[in-house]
């Protein structure tokens, strides 16, 4: 077996199992203390009340962070090889920011699509990305003009998204707030359709990312289209980061964070990257939605809070790194 392979399916494994490690602590923690034992009769064995409380409140938080986070950092890990640039994160680049909009606005006028909530987050996120790759465009795209133009357009989202919020809680209706705490078991199940797609297609387009690591003329000479093949995967990337922040709103910097650690630890092949950083991104958000839970318990800081302030540290380093790059 592959030197390469092999460090990748360890790597693997030890993130699967510092999961289950994770997910059995975060069932745990809470108002509500029972024992792993009584946990397991209540879910398996016997009715018990308050396992029952359990399962309707964490359970749903725990998977939607499992979920969320893998695919926060896979759309990441997308974004960074279209772009080829290890700052591009669907959060700073606006199109978290362009979902979020139209899943509001969605909420907002029509809350009986609630399912097809994500269907609309696609679509705007999506148009961001097209509007902003049109902005950028100047006879080529630049990575650093791409950054500079999504984060103006992801500020006026964010903004356009606040007023959407303010003017339906005036009428009663609700929009999503953002955070883990109030999930439920539907939020489970349209999560789970939109991530199970996004990780099957970054599963598939992951040779292709390694393809994009060349010159786009040296792409080019082997047949293969290279504007078609940043599309396809842009529309998985798109997907990915839509449907999370659907269901749960915007969480930054996750996406910039775990692609960039997996390529630390596990090199450069998205062969082995793409499954690797789907595990470390749900371990993430999970570590930083139990973080938030327990550091200022009873209240709960929101796994977003955690994420901004861990992540903007990280990006700031990472600008410096590149810098410094340049000038040698």
């Amino acid at each position: 077996m592959n030197k390469k392979i092999g460090a990748g399916i360890a790597g693997c494994l030890i993130m699967a199992v510092l999961i289950v490690i994770l997910t059995f602590t975060a069932m745990k923690l809470g108002s509500i203390e029972v024992t792993y034992k009584e946990l397991f009769d209540g879910l398996f064995v016997a009715y018990d009340k308050r396992v029952t409380v359990i399962y309707n409140l964490r359970f749903p938080r725990i998977i939607v962070a499992l979920l969320g986070g893998a695919s926060l950092a896979l759309s990441g890990l997308l974004f960074q090889a279209i772009l080829k640039n290890p700052l591009a994160d669907p959060g700073i680049i606006g199109i978290s920011g362009g979902a979020a909009f139209t899943s509001a606005l969605v909420s907002a006028i029509f809350p009986m699509f609630y399912f097809a909530t994500p269907i609309f987050a696609f679509v705007g996120g999506f148009a961001t990305f097209l509007l902003i790759y049109s902005l950028a465009w100047k006879g080529s795209l630049d990575p650093l003009r791409i950054i500079l133009v999504g984060i103006v357009i992801s500020a006026v989202l964010v903004g356009l998204t606040e007023i959407v919020g303010q003017m339906a809680n005036r009428t009663g209706v609700s929009v999503v707030v953002g955070g883990l705490s109030q999930l439920v078991w539907n939020d489970v199940k349209v999560l789970t359709i939109y991530s199970v797609i996004g990780i099957v297609g970054a599963l598939i387009f992951a040779p292709a990312c390694n393809i994009l690591a060349l010159e786009d003329k040296t792409v080019r000479s082997l047949g293969i289209n290279v504007d078609l093949l940043r599309f396809g995967i842009s529309v998985v990337a798109v997907i990915l980061v839509s449907g999370i922040t659907a269901v749960v709103g915007i969480v930054g910097f996750l996406a910039l964070i775990a692609p960039h650690i997996a390529r630390k630890l596990m090199g450069s092949d998205h062969k082995i990257l793409v499954p690797f950083s789907g595990l470390l991104g749900g371990f993430l958000l999970l570590l930083a939605d139990t973080i938030g839970r327990i550091i200022a318990a009873p209240n709960e800081i929101s796994a977003a809070i955690i994420m901004s302030v861990l992540g903007g540290p990280f990006f700031i380093w990472l600008l410096r790194r590149g810098d410094k790059h340049d000038t040698n």
